[in-house]
């Protein structure tokens, strides 16, 4: 069988490493593993989620209602929009394809940050647009609306909170960048880890409502990530209602599963779960923090649910994660990004006692 050409050339985006691979290959029992290499919430599912799911269990065999009206109002509640402003996705993930699949071909630029998101290029190349990228480590806006004049990409990624760094950038910087964009290029917010952004500093918080009236701006969330549903696949984007009607010509019929839909809108209401979650992440990442210093490695400022390492030449991310997979502690290796750097998801403080020890054995041998 023929592929097209540019396929073999594509990346292949490297997830965390599977627990069944980790047990197989070191004879780990389940309840000795902890997986914080994939930025999952460690309190796991909400009650509400929970409860539902399990009372909604006969409903896997119904389609979904392909509206999505339910899970759509309630988010149009939380943010003070419309639910015509609302794409839902398999993940936030599917909405960045359908953003890239009705803009961009070979004719196309996007402009990116140096260290940022693996499925922006990933995405760009299956749709053959030229990846730009800024030099700068963290996101700079300047050096972005540098580029933006000198090359007039067609696309804009802004992730922020920053995966797989952490870094977040103000509001009103982003909101001043938007304001000197030309409308015709489509400005993508990724704001999967924005509800502990905003937990951590107001001023750094973005709301769909700041951007809904820009037509080229989308701004994309998740529910993989603080609401605890990586497994169901739901995520969502909003922007003027003009965008959203245009993406909805991409999204295929029932491309959310019923119970994903009933697991989303439970979620929502769980606030005792989600204040829970944001201080235990909070919390907990102070230890590593503390960690770093006493070990006088150099750590990133997060504004998400996970902590970035950044290791000097004595030690290598690569073999740290491979010792720490041998005793059932999953995190991920930064060094398909091009650094020698390890990315930890804060977990509970069980799991962050067992993994600092661990790690602080292997670091002084």
């Amino acid at each position: 069988m023929k592929f097209h050409q540019y396929i073999h050339d594509l990346p292949t985006y490297e997830v965390g490493k599977p627990l069944e691979l980790v047990m197989r290959e070191y004879g780990i029992q389940p309840d000795r593993i902890i997986k914080l290499g994939s930025n999952e919430n460690p309190l796991g599912v909400s009650p509400s989620a929970k409860q539902v799911l399990m009372e909604s269990a006969s409903l896997a065999s119904i389609y979904p209602d392909d509206s999505y009206h339910e899970l759509k109002n309630s988010l149009s509640d939380l943010y003070g929009i419309q639910p015509s402003n609302i794409i839902i996705g398999s993940g936030s993930d599917q909405i960045i394809e359908f953003c890239v699949h009705a803009i961009c071909d070979n004719t196309t630029k996007i402009l990116m940050a140096k260290t940022t998101f693996a499925m922006y290029e990933i995405y760009a190349k299956h749709f053959g647009a030229k990846v730009i990228r800024t030099k700068d480590f963290l996101h700079n806006l300047d050096s972005m609306l540098s580029l933006y004049k000198k090359h007039k990409p067609s696309m804009i990624f802004l992730c922020t909170p920053n995966n797989p760094l952490g870094e977040a950038l103000p509001k009103k910087e982003v909101m001043d960048f938007i304001t000197q964009i030309d409308k015709e290029c489509c400005i993508v917010l990724d704001c999967a880890y924005m509800e502990y952004c905003r937990y951590k500093n107001e001023e750094y918080a973005i709301y769909p409502k700041d951007i809904i009236n820009f037509p080229n701006v989308i701004y994309l969330g998740t529910f993989s990530k603080i609401y605890g549903l990586g497994g169901m696949r739901i995520g969502y984007g909003i922007a003027h209602e003009k965008t959203i009607s245009m993406l909805h010509k991409l999204r295929p019929p029932f491309n959310i599963t019923t119970l994903s839909l009933k697991a989303a809108t439970a979620s929502l209401k769980d606030k005792d779960f989600l204040e829970q979650t944001l201080a235990n992440n909070f919390t907990e990442m102070q230890r590593y923090i503390s960690f770093a210093k006493q070990k006088s490695l150099q750590i990133l400022e997060s504004y998400a649910n996970f902590i970035t390492f950044l290791l000097h030449n004595k030690l290598n991310s690569t073999k740290i994660g491979i010792l720490l997979l041998q005793e059932g502690i999953v995190v991920r290796n930064l060094e398909s990004y091009g650094l020698n750097a390890l990315r930890i998801t804060i977990g509970t403080p069980e799991q962050n006692q067992i993994v600092l020890e661990k790690l602080s054995t292997i670091i002084e041998k």
